[in-house]
């Protein structure tokens, strides 16, 4: 079983019992947001979980290692990174002594409930993709979700993927999904997705509750927390867009892990930047309820 290195003060704040917040590297490198955007939501996203009390703990693959929280002086190594590990690729990394490797959701998650990290946050998790039903293209987010201990917070998932099918998911591999004070299931650059989240939370209180009577003692919960109101795009604008890049994806031959980059790119052209402040938006907020919901669990 992979062991990861925790950094002096993540190690302090898990063995004394203080909260502590997982944060994926992917988001912060030019994978996820270009430069200097990228760096603006690494401090953001500290900042927020700071500002609940909480520990940040920035996840990803450094020099062979699997890391849970990074020295200040290595963050400027996650902003460049060019090479995703996913869950299934941290043995690999590991094993072959990657130099570096930008965690995904599903290998954040696997970290920190390796750490003994009961919370991570995130901007978006990955899902069913349309079409799965012919190419089985399923995002290693939701089986990591459904077998590891954490609360994943987010903005829901990517507007691009088949909701109503990555609820569907969730609900069959039992994993309990919940609205932070909104009805519905929100859809990352906007609120909504037009899907009903199957329970409405107002409170980190209750998350922890719900985290600490799970009938199953591996899985996971998911809060889907909705952009600031002032901070989402125009849904049909952005569903316009979408159409247009996942028709573009297809006739070009982008598959797999490829498709969630090449469609937020698109978004990035189409929307003249705009979705890069939205992202930032989200992401910090996550981040902040994250705090928040670490700190009620920490007790």
């Amino acid at each position: 079983m992979i062991e990861p290195v925790l950094s002096s003060a993540v190690a302090g704040a898990v063995a004394s019992g203080r909260p502590v917040v997982a944060l994926e590297s992917t988001i912060f490198s030019n994978l996820g947001l270009p430069s200097p955007a990228n760096a603006e939501a690494l401090d953001r996203c500290i900042a927020a979980v700071e500002s609940a009390g909480a520990v940040a703990a920035i996840t990803a693959v450094l020099d062979g290692h699997a890391r849970v929280g990074l020295e200040p002086h290595e963050h400027p190594r996650i902003l460049g990174a060019a090479r995703k590990a996913a869950e299934r690729d941290l043995a690999v990394a590991v094993a072959q002594g990657w130099e570096f490797g930008a965690t995904t959701v599903s290998a954040s998650v696997a970290l920190a409930a390796a750490a003994g990290i009961a919370v991570f946050a995130t901007g978006g998790i990955g899902g069913v993709h349309r079409g799965a039903e012919m190419t089985g293209d399923v995002s290693a987010d939701l089986d990591a979700l459904a077998h590891h201990h954490v609360v994943t917070v987010c903005a829901g998932a990517k507007a691009f993927l088949d909701l109503g099918r990555t609820l569907e998911y969730l609900e069959t591999v039992g994993v309990p999904v919940l609205g932070w004070q909104h009805d519905d299931f929100p859809a990352f650059y906007t609120r909504s997705s037009g899907l009903r989240a199957p329970h409405r939370v107002e409170a980190a209180g209750e998350v922890a509750a719900v985290y600490a009577n799970l009938t199953r003692p591996a899985s996971g919960v998911l809060v889907g927390v909705p952009i600031p109101a002032g901070d989402e795009l125009d849904a049909a604008e952005l569903d316009r867009v979408l159409v247009r890049a996942l028709e573009d994806a297809e006739e070009e031959g982008v598959v797999g892990a490829a498709v969630t980059p090449f469609v937020l790119g698109r978004i990035a052209t189409a929307t003249d930047g705009q979705s890069v402040p939205a992202n930032l938006a989200l992401a910090e907020n996550n981040a902040r309820v994250a705090g928040q919901i670490a700190a009620a669990i920490a007790g």
